[in-house]
């Protein structure tokens, strides 16, 4: 069953888009700013790169020695149909590095199994390894994930900005086990017919500290915002929205937050990108399950008529009488 589920992973188009180098370049240099020595001496395990072609595999063969690394590991699933279905290994080791490394001539095995990373094999790989980096299929990005903080692995890899309200997600960010990386939004990755796929809706998901993600909001007090605002759907308002089930107010732009708010406010999603731990604590997500453990008020029978899209469990405030509902939104309030 779980080959199967790979398979049609593999076969889906949202996974078939394969992460550029300078976007793996851009993004690891930022840890390595923040703390020079992350590598050094640790086992990288790149479960989903294929040995032959993967940028990610490249990226961290001609890093090797400038990042310390003690070993690196590099596997891949089997292409269905070739090598009697078995996937492919590199692993290169400190102590057995040649003076010069060439990436073209560096020799890779095939593994036992088929390469899938909930195998035995794979898993024996993870377990052994300090720091786990790749791009996994989107699809299985939840059960990529549980797989990776089961070992308690340190980690760093690209999702859809959607798994952030994952009910297997989210509980990780608010207790700050997990956390976005530093590039997040549009990037174009490479398809497997060498066409580039721009998508502006993903981002990486880590573990890892980098500094950026300690750097406070720059913000203005709400009268400032309500005056001064860029937005037109702040501008000029006597006050922010308050929601009719919830009490919290609606704030449709992360730079529109008010610093001197100290309840409980409804963001983008998009926050979580600029999210400082120490300027605002996480209460929810008001989305699916999460929204339910909220506690919101149900719709009124008469609201439920005049806007019949909108369901319980869900966020909404009162538009010339409209019950309307905002775009996902996490929940915040300013740390006391």
């Amino acid at each position: 069953m779980a080959n199967e589920t790979l398979s049609r992973a593999k076969e889906a188009k949202n996974d078939e888009f394969y992460t550029q180098y300078h976007d793996i370049e851009k993004e690891i240099s930022a840890y390595l700013e923040y703390n020079p020595d992350v590598f050094r001496g640790k086992t990288v395990l790149l479960p989903c790169d294929d040995p032959e072609w993967s940028n990610f595999t490249i990226f961290f063969v001609l890093n090797f020695k400038c990042f310390g690394l003690r070993k690196l590991i590099s596997t891949c699933y089997a292409i269905e149909g070739q090598n009697d279905n078995h996937g492919k290994i590199l692993v290169l080791e400190r102590n057995k590095l040649p003076d010069r490394i060439d990436f073209k001539k560096l020799k890779w095995e095939f593994l036992k199994g088929d390469g899938d990373f909930r195998s035995k094999e794979i898993c024996k790989l993870r377990d052994e390894s300090d720091i786990i980096i790749t791009n996994p299929p989107f699809s299985l990005f939840r059960e990529f994930l549980a797989w990776i903080m089961e070992a308690d692995k340190q980690f760093l890899t690209l999702g859809n900005m959607n798994a952030v309200s994952y009910k297997e997600v989210f509980p990780l960010i608010k207790e700050n086990k997990i956390w976005l990386g530093v590039v997040s939004g549009s990037k174009e990755y490479l398809t497997p017919n060498g066409e580039i796929q721009k998508m502006g809706n993903t981002c990486w998901f880590t573990n890892i500290e980098h500094g950026r993600r300690h750097q406070p909001l720059p913000l203005m007090t709400m009268a400032d915002n309500l005056k001064f605002s860029r937005h037109k759907e702040i501008r000029g308002r006597e006050s922010y929205i308050h929601y009719e089930n919830y009490d919290a107010i609606d704030v449709p732009y992360t730079d529109a937050i008010p610093d001197d708010y100290d309840g409980i406010m409804g963001v983008p999603k998009s926050f979580l990108d600029k999210y400082c731990p120490e300027q605002f604590e996480i209460i929810g997500c008001a989305e699916g399950d999460s929204g339910k453990e909220l506690g919101l008020k149900p719709y009124d029978r008469k609201l439920k008529k005049l806007n019949p899209s909108l369901r319980d469990g869900q966020l909404y405030y009162l538009e010339d009488g409209i019950p309307m509902k905002p775009f996902a939104r996490i929940l915040i309030r300013k740390k006391q």
